[in-house]
């Protein structure tokens, strides 16, 4: 529990948190969510680096992934009129359920992390969680993409241009986690039909 990732890991829970708690407050908001964000990249950097590198660290940093952009959809929903509602419900949806049947497979799989991905999945699976960079690319475009409608909402100055530059990434994105749904209950079932054999 006390790993410096993981010691980083409530920091940006705590200021996901303090971020929401300010959210109509663009100046106060953004640096606090932003700073959430960012210290993704070095929570992994430090697990690395300091060989302290787990199961509950990696569960950790996905929840915290996925509950931070769920703050912000959720506030982005209650702002948006329909279709926009619907569509932030179903995007939030996919995210999570994504995200969890992934982890889920990986761990009852027997996977030291979630980042393991086997030579027999899609390519572009492959690419997104073994490259760090496409990675990263990836769910900063994700987020954004969602501070881009943040800003039409608070009526930020070229909010248009934010969102034509990051919808690509979220985009992909999106299709990532409809593959990484898709494999992770392809994974399940054939684990599952392993077991029901012996």
């Amino acid at each position: 529990f006390l790993f410096v990732p993981n010691l980083i890991g409530y920091a940006r829970v705590l200021l996901a948190i303090a971020s929401w708690w300010q959210i109509d407050t663009p100046t106060v908001f953004l640096p606090l969510y932003l700073v959430s964000c960012l210290l993704d990249a070095v929570d992994g950097h430090a697990a690395r680096l300091l060989g302290q590198a787990s199961r509950f660290g990696a569960v950790l940093d996905m929840v915290t992934d996925r509950s931070t952009t769920a703050g912000l959809v959720c506030y982005l929903a209650t702002r948006l009129p329909q279709p926009g509602l619907f569509m932030a419900q179903i995007l939030l949806a996919l995210d999570l359920a994504s995200h969890y049947m992934h982890m889920y497979a990986s761990l009852v799989s027997g996977q030291g992390s979630h980042k393991t991905i086997a030579k027999n999945q899609p390519l572009l699976l492959r690419l997104y969680y073994t490259n760090r960079v496409a990675l990263f690319i990836a769910c900063a475009g994700n987020e954004l993409f969602y501070l881009g409608i943040y800003g039409w909402i608070h009526g930020f100055k070229y909010w248009q241009l934010w969102l034509a530059i990051n919808t690509p990434i979220w985009a992909f994105k999106q299709m990532m986690n409809c593959i990484q749904l898709v494999e992770a209950s392809k994974q399940l079932a054939a684990l599952e039909g392993k077991l029901k054999t012996k």
